[in-house]
């Protein structure tokens, strides 16, 4: 099944349930192997996005641990284990440490643009240099223009794309950094954002969670979204860095206590 860069593929089998506004059909994925945890299976329950209530859907869902890959929403739904735990930032919380105020002021350079949800080809580009720099064996690897496309175009909700662009030196103008964004009822989630590999100094992952911190409070939202935490998972481990983190566990959000993992 491929929930990015590609149309969904089977085998999966249907469950039905009862959403407020109709009836959802869920379809759940065979076990394939884990990107992230070595010798375990994966699967996912997903269902559609579509039709005139799917922002009110999506915001549903999103509240109960789905997360948005072009018209689908799905969540891992794995035999035997539970470690993908939903991660989110209450940002009128977050305390700007030492830490984050030196990320962000090595970065107050970079220039910030909305654009619609529509793929660029400057942005594939980047992309491509972010994937083969530091995920050359993950799902997204083999990745093709058109594949971006659906990425990035196909969203029956609220979508955007965040660019940061560099403003000076020999750099200036290049694109340093983007990020793929859902707006919710509630907050603002990171459907998927990539930089340049190139400037480690600047820790632009971080930078750009940062910076959608900002962005969400300043749109009076009250939660920034950040996708799945695995613990045990050493590529997951940054999102614990952002506290004070809420985790979704036992179908309730709580504030995340390292002590508890």
């Amino acid at each position: 099944m491929a929930l990015t860069g590609g149309a969904v593929r089977g085998p999966w089998r249907r469950v039905t349930k009862l959403f407020p506004t109709k009836n959802l059909r869920f379809f759940l994925t065979s076990p394939s192997p884990c990107p992230y945890l070595p010798g375990k299976r994966e699967r996912k329950v997903f269902t559609a996005l579509d039709g005139y209530d799917a922002q009110s859907l999506h915001d549903t869902l999103a509240d109960s641990g789905f997360r948005r890959s072009q018209t689908i929403a799905y969540k891992p739904s794995c035999d035997n284990c539970e470690a993908c735990i939903s991660a989110r930032i209450p940002v009128d919380q977050f305390m700007f440490s030492r830490r984050w105020r030196k990320v962000m002021l090595r970065n107050a350079d970079l220039v910030r643009k909305l654009r619609p949800a529509e793929a660029r080809e400057e942005q594939f580009a980047l992309l491509k240099r972010y994937l083969n720099a530091r995920h050359p064996a993950g799902g997204m690897a083999e990745m093709r223009f058109g594949d971006y496309v659906s990425m990035v175009e196909e969203s029956a909700v609220r979508t955007h794309i965040i660019e940061y662009r560099y403003n000076g030196g020999d750099n200036a103008g290049d694109l340093a950094a983007a990020a793929l964004v859902d707006v919710l009822g509630n907050g603002l989630s990171m459907v998927y954002s990539f930089f340049d590999p190139d400037a480690a100094r600047r820790s632009l992952g971080a930078y750009v969670i940062l910076d959608h911190v900002q962005q969400a409070r300043a749109a009076g939202f009250a939660h920034l979204y950040l996708g799945y935490w695995i613990p045990g998972a050493e590529k997951m481990d940054y999102k614990t860095d952002f506290r004070p983190l809420e985790v979704l566990v036992a179908g309730k959000w709580r504030a995340y206590e390292p002590v508890v993992f």
